[in-house]
């Protein structure tokens, strides 16, 4: 039997796609383990999935100054001393990375063990993560034909997002009950990202008394950001998180509210839903959400609103003009070609196993 590592975390970003290729590699006869880190997001994901799983240490290495900066190379030492020792006892044939700066430290260790390593980059531009990573890999999946130019070309294959296929099959009548609305009135799905997003939550919050005479709103607000003086308002619901009600959620949805991370959107234009983009700054950024949400603008998928540009009047604007012209943008997400992502990423890791 093959044995195959999946990495990636920090965000459920990096975590999703490597849940969507679970099922497809089980089909394959592959045993899985994951590793990640000791508390991110990823550790409940997966040890739900009863993947056997396996912390590292591990440190972001920023552009910015913050005195972590001193201590977090250390991390990232310890964690590939800590990642080489899982390996050499796993043996996996191959590992597949999704990013996020719990993966490096595996990776690296893969490359000394002569692992071989496909990393997947989903954003338009690499990210430092990955850029440490790619010197190591076999095969850089990507997302837009845009991000080629940024990868080595005997590497790069564009494969798009694996999309869990279980959100395709929703139950809009399940999610009005567990929400507690109406059928007769729109939906609106706000999506601040897994960790939240203070300035979107705030922006939707301050304009809901206008909101909700023509929508309902289900707003995941991401952890520890809920508004308990909201609670019992009607019309209006909000979760930290949802995880089992997610397919639901999206079938009632008529229009979605989200940052741009790529995973994300990718998500959304799947399941062809009207959306509004709000991507995270390039203030607090490196301005990799404004590429993809621009990118996506530009194939007619979706309405984008910088941050900078939020106001009251310019979202409530934005919201009505995108539920007017929702047909227009449902037709051009159908007519996009989403690639069968999860079918071209496991034939490469067949074929690299393989090798």
């Amino acid at each position: 039997m093959k044995h195959i590592v999946l990495t990636g975390g920090g965000t459920a970003g990096h975590v999703t796609p490597n849940i969507a290729l679970i099922p497809g590699l089980q089909e394959l006869g592959y045993s899985i383990s994951y590793i990640g880190s000791h508390d991110g997001i990823e550790k409940k994901l997966i040890e739900d999935l009863n993947i056997p799983y396996y912390a590292i240490s591990s440190g972001k290495l920023r552009r910015y100054f913050n005195p972590k900066n001193f201590s977090d190379p250390f991390r990232v030492l310890k964690g590939i001393g800590e990642a080489r020792k899982i390996l050499k006892e796993l043996k996996p044939d191959i590992i597949f990375s999704k990013g996020g700066f719990v993966a490096v430290p595996v990776v690296l260790a893969a490359k000394r063990l002569k692992i071989p390593v496909i990393i997947h980059e989903s954003d338009m531009s690499p990210g430092l993560a990955n850029k440490l990573c790619i010197p190591a890999a076999v095969k850089v999946c990507c997302n837009f034909p845009e991000t080629l130019e940024h990868l080595p070309r005997n590497k790069a294959v564009v494969t798009g997002t694996p999309i869990r296929q279980e959100l395709m099959s929703g139950n809009k009548l399940a999610a009005l009950q567990f929400c507690g609305f109406t059928a007769n009135k729109p939906v609106i799905m706000v999506i601040g990202g897994s960790l939240g997003s203070v300035a979107v939550n705030e922006a939707v919050r301050s304009i809901l008394p206008e909101l909700l005479r023509d929508f309902q709103v289900v707003h995941l607000c991401g952890k520890d950001k809920l508004d308990p003086s909201l609670n019992g308002l009607e019309g209006y619901v909000q979760f930290e998180y949802i995880k089992k009600e997610l397919a639901d959620l999206f079938a009632m949805a008529d229009l979605v509210i989200s940052r741009a991370g790529a995973n994300a959107i990718c998500e959304i234009s799947a399941l062809a839903k009207p959306n509004l983009l709000i991507p995270l700054s390039a203030k607090a950024s490196r301005g990799d959400q404004i590429l993809n949400a621009r990118s996506f603008e530009k194939q007619g998928y979706s309405v984008v609103l910088e941050e900078e540009e939020l106001t009251d009047e310019s979202l409530l604007t934005a919201i009505r003009q995108l539920y007017d012209q929702r047909e227009s943008y449902i037709a051009a997400m159908k007519s996009g070609s989403h690639t069968d992502s999860i079918r071209r990423i496991l034939s490469l890791i067949q074929e690299c196993a393989k090798n």
